[in-house]
């Protein structure tokens, strides 16, 4: 999961050096903390929060076919 946020989150921003995912797994639930540069914050989240919400889409997909419940942060 940790990837995936990763690979999509770089591809965004005009930083991705500055792209950390930090994750913390609590029993069946996965935490994943997206850090961002905060001239990039913006391209992360979308007009309206859209990108941010497909981005939690794409992973909640994923975390299906793992029967993990997964939630993601930007920070």
């Amino acid at each position: 999961m940790k990837e995936i946020v990763e690979v999509i989150a770089k591809s965004l921003v005009d930083h991705p050096e500055s792209v950390v995912v930090e994750e913390k797994e609590e029993g069946h639930q996965l935490l994943l903390e997206l850090h961002v540069a905060t001239d990039d914050m913006g391209k992360v989240i979308g007009k309206q929060g859209r990108i941010a919400k497909a981005l939690r889409t794409v992973v909640k997909a994923a975390a299906m076919r793992e029967n993990k419940k997964v939630t993601v942060e930007i920070v």
